[in-house]
């Protein structure tokens, strides 16, 4: 691909680089060792989520050097940019879990702004961690320029007393540790191996359920989501990212041309059919509101109860991401769901071809069995379900992979709690009874603010052995790793008036994921009563990102987005 072939007159780096008006930008440029050629060459950015906060991303900065090479061997120039990342498993269980989804827009936000800021041509935006994907992805459909999802790969398993075990067994070890069935000798021996290597949580948590939507939305290169960070392979395929770049600006192939509402659908299969994060429903419809397209809650969760599920990974099943790779990546299980009539094939996807070409040469892999056969899943039914009820009239979602159906309904009164802490601290001291379900509230977007998940309460009541013998709902979030009986996504969520900020203690709330229902066994006379009685009340975010965030956010039901989206625009970046 020769880039003196691409007419820079429609690009926007044409307004940092053409016409003697120009030089001042040029000599900038200039500075940094770029010469006159590549000046004139399309402009990439090349956008990383690097840190050393985390083992997801500390390979990202050595990624992006092949991802480079890729562009500028296809005769594009590369400009290389970070953004933050928060990792929730570092902010987890405490006050720092409140700026993990707030991130999400902050990396959209700063993508688009140094993207903008420069006027680059492409971009390629590599990420490792749970809401960092999806930030990512957000920021290249809001700027429409031909663009390439990397993921930088999972982690490796780490291996304790003959068995692999991920960073969820830590988690429970926490709870085993509360009841004195672990001791401190084993609990310092597991958390030294739990996490052997660079990347992210290893199972089918959030990042790995966003890798997966990355190929199946066709914003990223087949199999290139599932490669672990260790894997040298990685550096093959981001260099034919930033080769593949190139050809998409010749082809002017966007990203709002790849994600339409077919390709949404698509991604909604794969988490489903994987036993994915509940987290996949709140970005799927922010990812789709910046194309303009409306996919909230309610459409997610339609995917989820027609699609099998048929990938047996943790935290419900067997396998890590290692495992599904090895077996035949991605593309095997996008393959059976697709010969079984569970994904549009005629969608276009950023190697140039629709997801029917791009899988047209894969075979079935019958040594194996991380991934089941459609026609012949592990249920018949998606390992996450969509709730809806009188408890939460704008949804609610709950993961049931790995829970048999006998144990998907749930029937008990409610045990109260304003705030994460208060239920974890009454559950570290087993201040509650089996039967339960225990409500943590004022955890949502807005009255978080920040919409924190909740894997430090749940893994310690499954390491204390009662994880499937108490409910537990919440406006807030459930991490990837969160298994049990866990419901998510309450909405309204308490700080707006919702229904669950007018439990009491004692009411009796049954739930039914088979149904799909979650309701509060009261008459809509007393709800009304109490609704007239409750009161707002105000978070401890009074200044800084998290009250400017709690002033803008919306709905989970609507991805919890805090800007008009696609529908409001009158021109995208990738035109001006």
């Amino acid at each position: 691909m020769d880039a003196r072939r691409i007419d820079k007159s429609r690009l926007p780096s044409r307004h940092v680089t053409e016409g003697p008006t120009r030089a001042p930008h040029r000599s900038y440029l200039y500075a940094m060792g770029l010469t006159r050629e590549q000046i004139a060459q399309p402009l990439v950015g090349v956008a990383t989520c690097w840190n050393e906060a985390a083992p997801c991303n500390i390979s990202l900065m050595r990624q992006a050097q092949a991802v480079k090479k890729g562009v500028a061997a296809a005769a594009g120039t590369p400009r290389e940019f970070c953004t933050i990342t928060v990792t929730d498993g570092m902010a987890m269980g405490h006050q720092g879990m409140k700026s993990s989804l707030p991130s999400r827009e902050v990396i959209a936000d700063s993508v688009e702004l140094t993207m903008r800021g420069h006027c680059y041509d492409a971009l390629v935006g590599m990420a490792g961690c749970d809401k960092s994907l999806p930030g990512m992805m957000m920021a290249m459909v809001r700027l429409n320029v031909p663009s390439i999802f990397i993921y930088g790969g999972s982690i490796l398993p780490g291996s304790f007393r003959g068995r692999q075990v991920t960073v969820q067994d830590l988690f429970e070890a926490v709870g085993k540790y509360s009841v004195g069935e672990m001791s401190d000798e084993d609990l310092t021996e597991l958390e030294q191996v739990a996490c052997p290597s660079a990347g992210a949580c290893g199972a089918q948590f959030t990042a790995n359920t966003m890798a997966t939507v990355s190929e199946a939305i066709g914003l990223a290169l087949p199999y290139s989501a599932g490669a672990p960070a260790p894997y040298e392979i990685r550096d093959r395929f981001c260099a034919m990212a930033g080769e593949k770049v190139m050809e998409l600006i010749a082809r002017n192939i966007r990203p709002r041309d790849i994600v339409t509402r077919k390709a949404l659908e698509n991604a909604a299969t794969v988490v489903a059919a994987s036993g994915g994060s509940t987290n996949a429903a709140l970005h799927l419809p922010a990812i789709a509101h910046e194309a303009g397209l409306k996919f909230d809650l309610f459409d997610v969760a339609e995917i989820f109860r027609r699609t099998p599920y048929i990938a047996d990974l943790k935290p419900g099943g067997r396998y890590v991401a290692k495992d599904m790779f090895e077996a035949g990546g991605i593309p095997l299980l996008m393959k059976t769901l697709l010969d079984n009539g569970f994904m549009h094939g005629d969608v276009m996807t950023v190697a140039g071809r629709t997801m029917a070409e791009n899988l047209a040469g894969v075979k079935w892999n019958p040594d194996q069995d991380v991934v089941k056969p459609a026609d012949k899943p592990i249920t018949p039914t998606g390992g996450v379900v969509g709730l809806k009820g009188n408890l939460a009239p704008d949804g609610a979602i709950v993961k049931v992979a790995g829970i048999p159906a006998e144990k998907q309904t749930f029937r008990g009164p409610a045990r109260v709690f304003d705030g994460e802490e208060a239920c974890f601290e009454a559950v570290s001291h087993r201040r509650y009874k089996e039967g339960e379900v225990l409500v943590i509230r004022y955890e949502g977007p807005k009255g978080g603010p920040g919409m924190r998940e909740m894997l430090s309460t749940t893994a310690a009541l499954y390491g204390q052995g009662m994880g499937d013998r108490v409910a537990l709902i919440t406006d807030g979030r459930f991490s990837g790793a969160t298994r049990g009986f866990c419901i998510g996504h309450v909405g309204p969520e308490a700080a707006t008036g919702g229904p669950i900020g007018l439990l009491q203690d004692g009411d009796v709330i049954a739930i039914d994921a088979i149904r799909g229902t979650i309701d509060v066994e009261l008459s809509e006379e007393e709800l009304s009563r109490r609704r007239a009685a409750w009161r707002s009340r105000e978070t401890d975010a009074t200044s800084g990102y998290l009250w400017k965030y709690a002033q803008t956010v919306g709905s989970a039901r609507d991805g919890a987005v805090t800007h008009p989206g696609g529908a409001a625009e009158k021109e995208a970046y990738a035109d001006i």
